[in-house]
């Protein structure tokens, strides 16, 4: 099929720059209902490959016209191909049929409810998981140097710094900058960070990994943890005082508060002004969310939206702040848009899995059911509220951030040789470093993947 197949042979790269839709003009694949399935079993990798992602689509389409009984066929024979140890095309299929019979299920919502009620995810796992997707991809490691450059860099000279993590899951990235301002000529500031996570345990090992260390390292320290979800965030219990420097690090956080939008318009706020719903629009783009002025108190619940929780950020005056967010366009009202735009992400990530670690992996199977299983789920199975995987692409940070008062800080000349440094010792070739606008995205081959973005407020 050339240079514009999006999947090839294994071993070789599955993504490329065009688009899924190509594709099905090409194809004479479409498997009739009575298709022998030995016939499908067959196939090769590419071909195998371009009747998934026909069949997904075909699949998907029955779905959301509520034809559940051609779904179900159509599920019958995606589930003869797809497999979770298979190769990429395989492995994502196996996840996206799950999700779409998720979505299929919520029709009966006791039907649903009953088949999930025994589900529970344990604290440990989650750690488990983040753990193995910090350590298996090198994104959040590259963040990490790009964002504690940029708070060393913006705290110069500053004696008393606060930092406030809105994700405080990872403790190696904030003991690598103790270490570095530690070793600051003008000595170590007095440093507390402030980490918001929605669950004490994470919350507990972090102060006591993070204490030990800059006992170590002889800095002044505090650890004020805040057990939170994002949404519920009280930000008086951020402890942000004056006369300390503060910088604010977000990993993969903003997104999820996009939700409260869709509640937020849903519950028709009586903030919901016909000047602020412009406003919104003009912003968004697409997705309305209703103004709130940034001196309502964010724990008013019917005010909560993604605006009105920014522009509390850019209350607190940060010097700095630092977003990192998937660089995906999986926000868009309409399922069928969602499904393409995710199968080309997330064939993009299971890819750089197929190039960099064995298919009998149980540490991939792990982190493509637990985590990526579970994003793609939320993304194609959920509306509204529950929906939480919204993931956006830089330019619309931007739009959201401009508008909340957040100016664009270009990320450090350091910083990024830094982490291109790093990302060039990993050892895989197909990951990319491309710098947009001041900001950095990762990608895997052509694809972008993941941004990381600066930020102050503009007074």
């Amino acid at each position: 099929m050339g240079s514009s197949s999006i999947f090839q042979e294994e071993g070789s790269s599955s993504v490329t720059s065009s688009s899924p839709l190509q594709f099905f003009s090409m194809m004479s694949l479409s498997p009739s209902i009575d298709s022998p399935y030995t016939w499908l079993r067959e196939m090769k990798s590419e071909e195998r490959g371009l009747c998934l992602i026909h069949l997904l689509l075909t699949c998907a389409n029955h779905v959301a016209a509520g034809s559940l009984e051609n779904a179900n066929i159509t599920l019958e024979q995606i589930s003869q191909l797809a497999s979770p140890d298979g190769d990429t095309m395989q492995r994502i299929a196996a996840y996206f049929t799950e999700a779409l019979a998720d979505r299929m299920l919520k029709a009966w919502p006791g039907l649903h409810r009953a088949l999930n009620s025994t589900k529970m995810v344990m604290v440990s796992e989650e750690i488990i998981v983040k753990k193995l997707f910090l350590e298996l991809f090198p994104f959040l490691k590259v963040a990490y140097i790009l964002t504690n450059q940029a708070i060393v860099e913006a705290m110069e000279g500053e004696k008393m710094v606060h930092i406030v993590d809105l994700n405080a899951t990872e403790p190696m990235q904030w003991i690598a900058l103790l270490q570095v301002l530690s070793a600051r000529p003008e000595g170590p500031p007095h440093l507390r960070i402030t980490g918001v996570h929605q669950h004490k345990e994470i919350l507990d090992q972090m102060a006591h990994k993070l204490t030990e260390e800059a006992e170590k390292l002889d800095i002044p320290f505090q650890f004020n943890p805040v057990v939170s979800k994002l949404e519920n965030l009280d930000f008086d219990k951020l402890r942000v005082k004056t006369g300390e420097a503060l910088a604010i690090s977000s990993s993969l956080q903003l997104h999820s508060l996009l939700a409260l939008d869709d509640e937020a318009l849903r519950r028709k706020s009586p903030l919901l002004s016909k000047n602020s719903l412009q406003k919104a629009l003009m912003v968004n783009g697409y997705s309305p969310s209703p103004d709130s002025a940034s001196s309502s108190p964010v724990s008013l619940h019917a005010s909560i939206n993604s605006e009105s929780f920014l522009n509390a950020l850019w209350g607190l005056s940060p010097k700095v702040m630092v977003v990192t967010e998937q660089d995906f366009n999986h926000n868009s009202s309409t399922l069928m848009e969602r499904l393409l735009e995710s199968l080309y992400s997330y064939a993009a990530l299971f890819d750089c899995l197929e190039s960099t670690i064995s298919r009998a992996s149980l540490e991939r199977f792990k982190v493509e059911k637990m985590l990526f299983g579970e994003e793609i789920k939320n993304i194609i199975a959920c509306e509204g509220a529950e929906r939480k995987e919204r993931h956006e692409k830089l330019d619309k940070w931007f739009q959201r951030l401009d508008s909340s008062g957040f100016g664009n800080m270009p990320l450090s000349y350091f910083g990024m040789l830094q982490a291109r440094r790093f990302l060039q010792t990993y050892g895989c070739e197909g990951y990319r470093m491309k710098e947009e606008n001041g900001c950095v995205v990762i990608c895997w081959q052509d694809r972008s993947l993941f941004s990381i973005s600066a930020w102050r407020s503009r007074k």
